[in-house]
């Protein structure tokens, strides 16, 4: 339990806001409600998926997202283990992602991906948003 970092430094209020911004996330992906999605990311937002890509700004991510989900079938994107804590001026977060992505056709390939988000968040006039996330795969299929 030493290393345990739930909600350190961050107050109930800040909490749920982030969590909001986690499950907006994968809402916005599931339901292709790119507009949704976007809010999650503040202007200065950089991304490393490693395997998948590196984007800057809500734009070139949400742009994408869009195109990798374009021709699939229903998705789920779970954000489960939310850990969030400040450190310095800093909030971050780690969460795990389980991601089913299911194929437009019948017969077609069931993939999935799972792993954990390290994400920085920053205040913004909209509110609590992402601005650095590096996705830490553990599984890809």
């Amino acid at each position: 339990m030493a290393n345990l970092r739930l909600t350190k430094g961050v107050d109930a209020v800040d909490e749920r806001a982030i969590t909001t911004i986690l499950i907006r996330y994968a809402t916005g992906i599931d339901t292709r409600d790119w507009a949704l999605f976007r809010t999650c990311f503040s202007e200065d937002f950089e991304a490393d998926y490693g395997v998948f890509g590196k984007w800057r700004g809500p734009r070139e991510i949400t742009e994408y997202m869009r195109a990798a989900h374009l021709d699939m079938g229903r998705t789920l994107h779970r954000i489960t283990n939310i850990s969030i804590w400040r450190q310095a001026d800093e909030v971050q977060a780690r969460s795990y992602v389980d991601a089913l992505l299911m194929p437009a056709k019948s017969g077609g390939p069931v993939n999935r991906g799972i792993g954990a988000y390290d994400d920085r968040f920053v205040r913004t006039s909209e509110g609590w948003q992402i601005s650095r996330r590096m996705f830490d795969p553990v599984l890809l299929r």
